[in-house]
């Protein structure tokens, strides 16, 4: 099977979404503490994910923009390192160095600001300010991840990217929202960290495997006319 960069993004969100379980986890269940029912409650979950996915799209259509010309001016096509990038990206959170990206203080003051301020809003209200703000915290994973989308090539490949990463976050996130309690019952911190590390190497491993062909000195050891690995000569 083929590993596109979308399709690798997906793999990056589920792998990350361990760590974003214990990280955005009981902010994503504060979202739904004051509905007064099931259904508001399963509204308010839905409101908070679109929220994250708006941003990650606006978020990764800037960073596409930026990093459209400045990678123009020394690769023909400069979506090809998105993979790589990606892939250097899952090695740096398995070995735990994202802790070591700058988390600007102003961020964390404004989103904590801003968390406080989203209680006078309606219970709705409160779960789509609160999903627009959370691509805004200070999360090493996540600005790899924005850092990545730079060489994404154009606005509209950059947020196709976060958007992808975006969704890989959800299935977990959603089942840390509405059975918390039992799952950190059931999962410690550390063994969260173990599995995420461990499925973010061998993420980065198998898709490392299946981008092989496509590095600069192997695309030129091969002939001009070679067919695809997908033809067959008779």
């Amino acid at each position: 099977m083929e590993i596109t960069t979308t399709t690798g993004a997906l793999l990056a969100g589920l792998v990350t979404s361990l760590h974003c379980a214990g990280m955005c986890g009981p902010i994503a269940c504060g979202v739904g503490t004051l509905a007064k029912s099931e259904g508001e409650r399963m509204t308010a979950a839905t409101l908070y994910h679109g929220g994250r996915l708006v941003s990650y799209g606006m978020i990764g259509a800037i960073c596409g923009g930026l990093g459209k010309q400045p990678l123009q001016w020394f690769f023909d096509s400069p979506a090809v390192l998105l993979p790589w990038a990606l892939v250097l990206a899952l090695i740096l959170s398995a070995f735990g160095l994202d802790k070591k990206i700058p988390r600007p203080a102003i961020l964390n003051r404004f989103t904590a600001r801003t968390r406080f301020q989203s209680k006078r809003f309606s219970t709705l209200g409160a779960a789509s300010m609160m999903g627009l703000l959370t691509p805004l915290l200070p999360c090493g994973p996540l600005y790899l991840v924005f850092g990545v989308s730079l060489l994404s090539g154009s606005p509209a490949k950059g947020a196709e990217f976060t958007l992808a990463f975006g969704l890989g976050t959800v299935p977990l996130l959603w089942l840390a929202q509405h059975q918390f309690h039992k799952f950190r019952a059931r999962v410690t911190p550390l063994t969260m960290q173990r599995l995420q590390r461990g499925l973010a190497i061998t993420t980065a491993i198998m898709m490392a495997w299946r981008l092989h062909d496509t590095l600069p000195f192997r695309a030129q050891d091969k002939p001009a006319d070679a067919l695809p690995s997908c033809c067959h000569g008779e």
